[in-house]
C-alpha cells in the first residue's frame, strides 16, 4: 500500500484567496493535498450552493477541482509553477450533490521543458469515475517562482516532517 503523505498549502498566508485550496475563502473548497505515490490527492463534500442542474453538481464546479488537482500535480511532482494551458474534459456519469465525499487525483503523464501534461481524475463517493481531464500547463521556471516570492525557497516546506 502506498504511503499517504500530507502536502502543507505554503500559499495560504496573507491574503491567499484561492477559492479552491484556501482555508481562509469563505466560499471556498477548502481543499487539502496529499501525496500517494505517483498521485497527487484531495477529497471534497459537495454542497448544495455548487448545483448545476438539480441534485447534480454544476460540470464547470468539477472542471475548478480537476484544474485545481492538476495545478497541485505541478507544485508537487514537477516542483515548479504554471499556468493551465489547455484542459480537455470528459464527463462519464454525474455527480449528486447528496454525496458524502467525492476523490480527487492528478499525476504527470509527461514533462518535458517547459511544458507538463496531467492527467485529473475525479470519483464519486462509490469509487466510480465520474469525469477526467487531460490537462496541458505551461511551467514557469522555479528560480523566477521562488525570486517572485510565489514558489517556496525550500521543497521541503510543502511537508511538515
Amino acid at each position: 500500500m502506498t504511503e499517504k503523505r500530507k502536502i502543507k498549502n505554503v500559499f495560504a498566508q496573507g491574503n491567499y484567496n484561492c477559492i479552491a485550496c484556501s482555508p481562509y475563502n469563505p466560499i471556498g473548497f477548502k481543499l487539502q493535498f496529499y501525496e500517494e505515490g505517483d498521485y497527487i490527492t484531495a477529497s471534497w463534500n459537495p454542497q448544495h450552493n455548487y448545483e448545476g442542474y438539480p441534485g447534480i453538481l454544476h460540470g464547470g464546479v468539477q472542471a475548478l477541482l480537476l484544474d485545481e488537482i492538476s495545478a497541485w500535480t505541478v507544485y508537487i511532482k514537477a516542483k515548479t509553477s504554471g499556468v493551465t494551458g489547455r484542459m480537455s474534459i470528459r464527463y462519464k456519469k454525474e455527480v449528486t450533490i447528496n454525496q458524502s465525499e467525492i476523490r480527487l487525483r492528478g499525476r504527470i503523464l509527461e514533462h518535458r521543458r517547459n511544458l507538463c501534461i496531467l492527467e485529473a481524475q475525479l470519483f464519486n463517493a462509490e469509487g466510480e469515475l465520474c469525469a477526467e481531464a487531460e490537462t496541458t500547463f505551461f511551467l514557469f521556471p522555479v528560480e523566477k517562482m521562488i525570486a517572485e516570492g510565489t514558489y517556496p525557497a525550500r521543497f521541503e516546506d510543502f511537508y511538515d516532517e
